[in-house]
């Protein structure tokens, strides 16, 4: 039981063989509107008639969202059809400390979206110099640098902990709640650093983007048209939406890390965080805006 672990064995999604076909194709179909879907976001706005603010952030979100769903469904993809679902220590490592970096700058990058949104409704006289290009990238790599904060160090907490057994990963990733199950060690310090973490990365961004959204609420009932009202709502609840989903899978997983009874509950939700939301991003984002509707049939 005290032999350090060399490598591990990847559980999956369903161990049931009659499934494994089945979510082969459907995962492989996700991933694949996933990878289309935000490639013609990223292109999208891209155009001249799209360069502000707003749209430079959704092309941010956008190859975050590929990211995220490329580091975790190729090996699930994988593993699915394969007997050998092992995954090496170091490739273990890899692809937490890329999932934690993805997910946290995701988070703080959706927070930065709320501030924009915020600065267009209640002040937009103040926008164009408020949001100049040169804020809107040093709020992506202030994102970035939160998000690389992070990833070091819960990747570093996790495996600096006694992993001993038994290798096998009741998962379909390397993820800070089946890994801690792993430890032969006391892990209520850490679950306690988790619990901090998930309070200040996830809890107070939604804070501030509730915050953002209570001020953009009251604007946007003084508008004395109904269609800018219509218009500046139907924008800001497609960031909220979003953000609903995000704040709700990652609370759920996150703040009873070690909780064995929930196993298959957070691999639904997990799989809703990395392979679900990144496909459904440039369907929320463009379906329910004009402006990239146009462009897109434009493009095509």
């Amino acid at each position: 039981n005290n032999t350090l672990l060399t490598e591990f064995v990847l559980s999956g999604l369903s161990s049931r063989p009659e499934l494994q076909h089945l979510l082969f194709f459907t995962i492989c179909l996700v991933y694949s509107m996933t990878l289309v879907g935000n490639l013609l976001i990223c292109a999208v706005t891209a155009h001249p008639t799209l360069h502000t603010p707003m749209y430079f952030f959704l092309r941010v979100l956008s190859f975050l969202d590929i990211s995220t769903a490329s580091v975790v469904v190729p090996k699930m993809l994988v593993n699915i059809l394969s007997e050998d679902r092992s995954i090496s220590y170091l490739g273990c490592v890899t692809q937490l400390y890329c999932v934690v970096f993805l997910a946290a700058t995701e988070w703080l990058l959706l927070a930065a979206m709320a501030c924009d949104r915020y600065v267009a409704v209640c002040h937009p006289l103040r926008y164009a110099a408020t949001m100049s290009p040169r804020a809107c990238l040093c709020l992506v790599l202030l994102s970035c640098c939160g998000g690389k904060v992070v990833s070091v160090v819960q990747t570093a907490w996790v495996f600096t902990l006694s992993l001993c057994g038994p290798r096998r990963i009741n998962y379909f990733f390397c993820d800070i709640p089946p890994l801690l199950l792993l430890s032969c060690a006391d892990t209520a310090r850490y679950e306690r650093q988790l619990l901090s973490a998930t309070v200040l990365v996830i809890f107070t961004p939604f804070c501030l983007i509730l915050l953002s959204y209570a001020c953009i609420i009251s604007s946007i009932l003084r508008l004395s048209s109904a269609e800018s009202r219509h218009k500046t709502f139907s924008t800001c609840s497609s960031h909220l939406t979003v953000v609903t989903l995000y704040c709700a899978s990652g609370t759920l997983i996150y703040l009873q890390p070690k909780s064995s009874n929930s196993q298959d509950t957070k691999k639904i939700l997990a799989l809703i965080y990395t392979t679900v939301i990144p496909t459904l991003n440039p369907l929320i984002y463009s379906l329910r805006n004009k402006e990239v509707k146009e462009v897109l049939i434009r493009v095509m």
